[in-house]
């Protein structure tokens, strides 16, 4: 592959006044999100708070506070 046949890639742009950068989209990508994230997220978060997720210690870890607080 020479240099002329290089397939589009994210570019890097430079934002005035910030000091992060901003990426392009990727070639052949949306912003708008699939059912199968949107679904992704909503299981994984019921998972984590749902009744079979509690431990031995969870309410001592809940009511535990670090001696800097």
């Amino acid at each position: 592959m020479s240099s002329s046949e290089k397939p589009p890639r994210q570019r890097v742009e430079r934002v005035a006044g910030s000091r992060r950068a901003k990426l392009t989209p990727a070639p052949g990508t949306t912003n708008e999100p699939t059912e199968a994230d949107a679904e992704g997220s909503a299981s994984a978060s019921a998972e984590a708070s749902g009744p079979g997720a509690v431990g031995p210690n969870d309410e001592r870890l809940r009511r535990d506070v670090p001696p800097h607080y």
